[in-house]
């Protein structure tokens, strides 16, 4: 990572699951008109969120893909445990630990992590201080009781 205007948010699950979490955050991302990449830790990973995001709500999808669909041009959200933007993306969500050596390309990096993992909040905290470090604009939320998003710094 290297600093600049590239926002980085740092999400503490404690209330609500990822499941229930990154398809609204998808949603609002595709609403300001920003193409998204997941990066998750595994292909498992990969896999449980593509099934996620076709049935997640009964009355509606998110359009994405995977490198198996191929044409990752074409949608709006795409899954990968890789580094790559191959959909132009101005958004990125790490789940599941995934790391980002360069953040710059983006508008916004997104770290979720669950709160109920002393792993995952141990590594939560050496990202946001290397992003700190790299001169990046840094906030973290937390949820309150209804699950809403909270900024606390």
């Amino acid at each position: 990572m290297s600093g600049g205007a590239t926002e980085i948010y740092f999400y503490h699950l404690e209330q609500r699951s990822l499941d229930d979490v990154l398809p609204n955050l998808l949603e609002r991302s595709l609403e300001r008109g920003w193409r998204a990449v997941v990066q998750a830790a595994s292909e498992e990973r990969i896999e449980a969120l593509n099934t996620l995001l076709w049935t997640y709500r009964e009355e509606s999808f998110l359009p994405h893909g995977t490198a198996r669909e191929g044409k990752p041009e074409a949608h709006p959200v795409y899954l990968t445990t890789g580094e790559d933007n191959p959909n132009g993306a101005r958004v990125r969500f790490l789940v599941d630990g995934a790391a980002l050596a360069d953040a710059s390309g983006y508008d916004r990096v997104v770290f979720i992590f669950d709160g109920r993992d002393d792993a995952a909040v141990a590594k939560a905290r050496e990202d946001w201080q290397a992003a700190k470090a790299r001169g990046y604009a840094v906030s973290y939320w937390q949820q309150d009781d209804a699950g809403r998003w909270q900024k606390k710094a």
